[in-house]
């Protein structure tokens, strides 16, 4: 007589339907129907749309922001994620809750907020004796702002699950602190610190709220890719709006991809 094995996890069938319609209805269904709007567009008008200058420019712009951005609080939220980890201090738990402010704190307020601080006659930008609001550095002030959480958060456990044997047994064998942080505590991150750099990335490639107002939206200048595709929304032009959000998630998967690779190639070194 037969006997039917039972699945490890109970009810796997029907868990991965609820799945697969899950993924379908919030993911596959709307980039599909994307990709169907921007084929609306013939071949010609494709490429003459994604080789305009203004559109080249805005994703030079949008990508290039997001990439400084990404490296920017690469190297920011490892010293936070270090501190709070490794040390004990007063007001060390509100620094931490503080991290996940960009989470809570709708976007569109945030990029009021630093405008009106890092602005020509605001209470910070008027210190400097360069324009920090409506420049490509604003734009990558209000990236780091709002991407910050993902490198940090991603970063503390590894640091916290670290075991400072490791550490001890490399100092005690003459090791000197970089040499400590190189060989032992940096292979360990690294992959946990692309995850964090790509998850900044990602978010601030798409970013709107809190960039279009500290970007001051200069056609050339200052305009970002999200509110280009707002602009021909406003227009009512959704096969060109579709066409230029395909070009930016084929862009963005390329260098996701990218990245991916890049982390399961330096895993196994570790």
């Amino acid at each position: 007589m037969s006997r039917r094995t039972s699945s490890v996890i109970p009810g796997f069938g029907l868990t991965l339907g609820y799945t697969l319609t899950y993924l379908a209805l919030v993911v596959l269904i709307p980039l599909g129907a994307m990709f169907l709007f921007s084929l609306q567009l013939s071949l010609e008008q494709w490429w003459n749309l994604i080789t305009n200058r203004q559109v080249l420019f805005s994703l030079k712009l949008s990508f290039g922001t997001a990439l400084a951005a990404a490296l920017l609080n690469g190297i920011l939220g490892t010293i936070i994620a270090w501190v709070l980890v490794r040390y004990t201090f007063p007001g060390r738990r509100i620094i931490d809750a503080m991290v996940d402010m960009p989470f809570a704190l709708p976007t569109a307020v945030a990029g009021i907020a630093l405008t009106a601080l890092y602005a020509p006659n605001g209470l910070i930008g008027s210190l400097f004796p360069f324009k920090i609001a409506y420049t490509p550095l604003g734009i990558t002030l209000a990236l780091v702002f709002v991407t910050l959480p993902f490198v940090v958060r991603t970063l503390q456990p590894v640091l916290a699950d670290f075991p400072k044997e490791v550490e001890e047994a490399a100092a005690c064998l003459g090791a000197k602190p970089l040499q400590v942080f190189w060989h032992v505590l940096l292979p360990s991150l690294l992959p946990a610190w692309i995850t964090g750099f790509a998850l900044a990335f990602a978010r601030g490639v798409g970013e709107y709220g809190s960039v279009v107002f500290i970007a001051g939206n200069i056609p050339l200048k200052t305009e970002i890719l999200p509110l280009l595709i707002v602009s021909k929304l406003d227009q009512y032009d959704y096969p060109s709006a579709t066409a230029i959000g395909v070009l930016m998630l084929v862009v963005s998967f390329i260098l996701l991809l990218l990245i991916n690779l890049l982390q399961r190639r330096i895993q196994p070194q570790i």
